[in-house]
């Protein structure tokens, strides 16, 4: 498959891009002789575009995960709840305890993200099996009760700012070095679906036929809920949630490659680093010096594209 290479070598050619694109001027040919320029690419540069590939890689693999778990193509970490958890989490543990470390609104944040997508899954068995558009229904539905329960809650503790950050931000340009390390278990927890791919895509076949395959569902479902967790919890807490990644991206890889878990997963992250990559790189290009956050562009590209996909026919049955 050729695909991987392309993606590699895109994302490098983005990367490299990403690197000299700003306000300031930077020439990576004699950043090593102009402190100015190495201290804005260590400082800003780096962090940014080391924090926009990790986001999108690891939103990607948490899209194919949360599909394999609920064997619906039309979900993502954004559909599901599982963003508005993580936004609760963090604004409950902001109200109680306004001082607390980084790592546990981490902790709040992914174990109410985990809380909400077990909802999730626990409404969805009770709808009937034919009836596949009422899963991503459902998970818009919930997520609309959630996001108004902590737009609600946000608004009666005057931290509609903070609200407004984890849910309908998704832009990079506050990233700067020691801002953005959270994304790195984010992208470990996105690796570790990786070694477990088989089991995730065994589960897909449904409960009974992985049960009489010696597979433990409860344990492969706690694993996939976790990792969704983390990483929406991690990328809320960081830069915001970005929408449609986790949705288009996989079904886009699956249209080429089919279910292979193990071999696609690899392609689904470097196709979700490239997407978001690219799409911040507009997002700076189109109004210059000022931005466009890569939120807002990919909402654009995102809802095109899932249109698309619902009604082009699929390449693998």
């Amino acid at each position: 498959m050729r695909l991987l290479p392309a993606l590699s070598s895109a994302l490098l050619a983005l990367m490299l891009a990403s690197l000299t694109v700003g306000a300031a001027q930077v020439d990576l040919r004699a950043v090593f002789r102009d402190p100015q320029a190495m201290l804005v690419l260590l400082e800003s540069r780096l962090p940014r575009t080391l924090a926009v590939a990790l986001t999108g890689a690891a939103l990607s693999v948490a899209g194919v995960l949360i599909q394999a778990l609920v064997r619906n193509r039309f979900v993502g970490p954004d559909t599901s709840g599982t963003a508005e958890g993580a936004a609760l989490g963090l604004l409950a543990i902001t109200i109680l305890w306004p001082s607390s470390p980084l790592w546990l609104r981490m902790i709040a944040a992914s174990l109410s993200a985990m809380v909400t997508t077990a909802l999730f899954l626990a409404v969805i068995r009770r709808l009937p099996v034919r009836e596949v558009m009422l899963v991503p229904i459902a998970g818009l539905v919930l997520s609309g009760v959630l996001g108004s329960v902590v737009t609600f809650v946000g608004w009666q503790t005057d931290l509609m700012q903070y609200v407004g950050t984890w849910l309908m931000s998704g832009e990079f340009s506050g990233v700067i070095s020691g801002r953005y390390e959270l994304l790195w278990i984010a992208a470990l927890a996105a690796g570790l679906a990786w070694f477990s791919a088989d089991r995730f895509a065994i589960l897909g076949l449904g409960d009974q036929v992985a049960t009489g395959l010696g597979l433990s569902t409860a344990a492969v479902m706690r694993l996939g809920l976790a990792v969704v967790s983390v990483v929406t919890a991690m990328v809320v807490t960081t830069v915001g949630m970005i929408p449609f990644v986790g949705l288009v991206v996989p079904n886009l890889v699956a249209r080429v490659m089919g279910d292979n878990l193990r071999a696609s997963l690899p392609v689904v992250g470097l196709a979700g680093a490239v997407l978001v990559l690219a799409c911040d790189l507009l997002g700076r290009l189109v109004i210059r010096p000022y931005e466009i956050p890569a939120g807002v562009i990919l909402g654009v590209l995102g809802a095109v594209l899932f249109l698309w996909l619902l009604h082009r026919r699929p390449a693998h049955g």
